[in-house]
Parts: C-alpha cells; sequence; structure tokens
C-alpha cells in the first residue's frame, strides 16, 4: 500500500505531538512543514528530520495531498481556504473555524472542489472510546437516555507560555475542550437536536502565572463557564458544564446513562483510560478494552483515518461534516444565553463508522 503525502502548516506546542504521533500509521508520510514564523518551521524541522518552507512552496508540493492545519483559531478558516483552492484535502485541528458561518465557507469550497475535510478531535477514535462505543451498540447499558458531562480547570494561564488566544474570540472553555467531549456524545448517541445554554464571564481580565508571561493581564472577551442541556435526534438528554473558573472538582469527564445500567466513559482529551459499566442494581466494574490506540499520543490517527479513507474510497470518521455539527452546538450555547431560548440544531450527522475491533496500533483498515 502507497504512503499518503502529508503536509503541515503551524509549528506550535501541538505540532510536535502530531509529528511523533504521524510516525506510528504507515499509511502517511510527512513530507515537509510551513509556519509564518520561519524559525518555529526550521526548528521543528531539524527535530524530525523534515524540509521546512514557506506555506506559499508547501502548498504546490505535488507529493503532499493532505495539509495538517496546526494554526492558531482565528486563522483557521483562511489556512483551510488556501489548502483547498490548492487542490488539497485539509485536517484542521478544532474547531473547524471560530463560527459556523466562517466553517461553512470551508465545507462549501470543500464540496465545490470535491476535497475532503478532517477535523480534530481524533481522541474519540482511541481504544477507550471505540470500547464505550461498542458497549453502547452491543445494548450494555439498555437504551441511553441521559447523561451528564463536566470540565472544570482553573485556567490555561497557569500552564501555557502564551494562553492569551483561549481568552480572545474563538477561544473560551467550550470551543476549547467542548470539542472533545460534544464529538465523543455524537459517536456514542448521534447527532443533537437542540439545546438549552447558561454562560458567564467572571472576570474581564485574568492574570498569568506561567512562563514567559507571569505577571501579565490579559483580556477576556469570552464566556469562561458554560452549561446547559442537550437534546439528541435519539431523545436522550445530557447535562453538560465546560468552565475556565473551577479550582478543583470530583466530576466525571462523562456518564451516560442507559434504562439497564450506566457507562463511565474515559476522558475525552486521552485515547485510552478505563471504562465501566454498572448495571441496574449493581456496582461499578471494569470493561476489558476491544480496541488498541490506548497508550501514548495518538494524535494523527484522524488524518491517518482519512490518508486510509481516501486509499479506500471511503468516508472518514473524524470528518468536516462531524465538525461542522459540533461547532454548531458548541455555538448554540451563547446563541441560547442570549437570547433566553431554546436553540434547534439544523445540520445533521450521521454516527461515524465504529473501528474494527482488535486491530493493532498503526492499523486502521
Amino acid at each position: 500500500m502507497r504512503k499518503v503525502g502529508i503536509g503541515i502548516i503551524g509549528c506550535g506546542n501541538i505540532s510536535t505531538a502530531y509529528l511523533k504521533a504521524a510516525q506510528r500509521f504507515p499509511v502517511m508520510e510527512i513530507k515537509a512543514l510551513a509556519d509564518m514564523r520561519s524559525d518555529a518551521a526550521e526548528r521543528q524541522g531539524a527535530a524530525f528530520g523534515l524540509p521546512a518552507m514557506r506555506v506559499d512552496q508547501l502548498l504546490k508540493r505535488d507529493d503532499v495531498e493532505i495539509v495538517i492545519n496546526l494554526t492558531v483559531p482565528l486563522a483557521h478558516t483562511d489556512v483551510s481556504l488556501a489548502v483547498l483552492n490548492a487542490g488539497k484535502h485539509v485536517h484542521s485541528e478544532k474547531p473547524l473555524g471560530i463560527n459556523v458561518t466562517e466553517a461553512r465557507k470551508v465545507m462549501d469550497l470543500a464540496a465545490q472542489k470535491d476535497l475532503r475535510v478532517g477535523c480534530a478531535p481524533d481522541t474519540f477514535l482511541g481504544g477507550g472510546h471505540q470500547t464505550a462505543r461498542k458497549l453502547i451498540d452491543d445494548g450494555a447499558i439498555g437504551t441511553p437516555v441521559a447523561g451528564s458531562v463536566f470540565f472544570g480547570c482553573p485556567g490555561h494561564e497557569r500552564w501555557h507560555p502564551s494562553p492569551g488566544f483561549y481568552y480572545l474570540r474563538g477561544g473560551g472553555p467550550m470551543l476549547d475542550m467542548g470539542p472533545y467531549y460534544i464529538t465523543d456524545l455524537v459517536q456514542l448517541l448521534g447527532p443533537v437536536a437542540s439545546v438549552m445554554g447558561s454562560t458567564a464571564r467572571p472576570k474581564s481580565e485574568r492574570l498569568v502565572t506561567s512562563q514567559p508571561m507571569n505577571g501579565t493581564l490579559i483580556p477576556v472577551e469570552v464566556s469562561t463557564h458554560v452549561a446547559g442541556t442537550l437534546e439528541f435526534e435519539s431523545g436522550a438528554v445530557v447535562s453538560i458544564a465546560m468552565s475556565f473558573d473551577v479550582p478543583k472538582h470530583r466530576h466525571a469527564p462523562i456518564e451516560i446513562y442507559g434504562d439497564k445500567g450506566s457507562m463511565l466513559v474515559p476522558d475525552p482529551n486521552r485515547f485510552g483510560g478505563e471504562v465501566q459499566v454498572a448495571k441496574t442494581g449493581g456496582e461499578w466494574e471494569p470493561v476489558p478494552l476491544t480496541h488498541d490506540h490506548v497508550d501514548g499520543e495518538f494524535r494523527s490517527i484522524g488524518v491517518a483515518d482519512m490518508a486510509s479513507a481516501i486509499l479506500n474510497n471511503r468516508p472518514h470518521r473524524a470528518s468536516g461534516a462531524l465538525a461542522f455539527h459540533v461547532l454548531e452546538v458548541m455555538e448554540a450555547f451563547q446563541t441560547s444565553a442570549d437570547e433566553g431560548r431554546r436553540v434547534k440544531i439544523g445540520s445533521c450527522v450521521e454516527r461515524p463508522a465504529m473501528l474494527p475491533a482488535g486491530r493493532e496500533t498503526g492499523q486502521i483498515d
């Protein structure tokens, strides 16, 4: 099987995870790196033995079929459009765009040019979450009727070297962390029908305590606590909270409640983790994982799945359609909070196909 050539635009912190993980998937090969900051591209190129170049040079390469867009959220749309206009498939870091209007430009151009769009997160393809999916499909907890989702931390300004973008348009806990949780919910329960939301922004500025910006005040333009309810097409109702204003908590990341039992789903920002099931009246019991891609970093499995999908002429799983639906859901929380009403979700998407069980690490099809 031939390898699909990959280019990366954006050589910040997250690029290291992608570059390391890509080596685990024989279906693809990184060919080149680019960044608006030439020093960043050159530094990563030297570290991984790859050529660094300008963005326009990378987009002209014949050996690059898929471009991974790892730029900051505000640049996602423009870079993805440039990739598509160059005749290449694109896989973007989340979110697909800073809002639905921007993301729709990407989806429309891809459809016009018959090109693929993929988007992070792809953690739902990890062994912990694929096992949870198989258990639900096999009826381990009966019909899912409800659930709860929680993410809370004191804010990224405590560890990130340059945390300002987390609090600007396109940032906030819902757009930053929500994609992991809501994408996992959609692959477990199906598409979302409507949203009710409440939001808060307790501070207009945040004090950075990480280096090298320790002591700097950064502006807050977005809600830093978002809570509400997701109503799924299936009829399931899930409560959710995403917050940068929580010093400490004891909530599980995701719990799904069925008419015959409950399930603890592991952290959707990780690929593995323990899945537990409690039958009605019973105790929590760990369930053996049925899928691989568990231990370690696999950020790029979604790209590998797109590469394999291209070679096998099938839909890819971490798709633009899935990301667009999730983005519309996330945006609906602020709309609901601002307007005091339930917001119906216009887009609909099928659950991505479950990965085959029993595959070894690096294998997709």
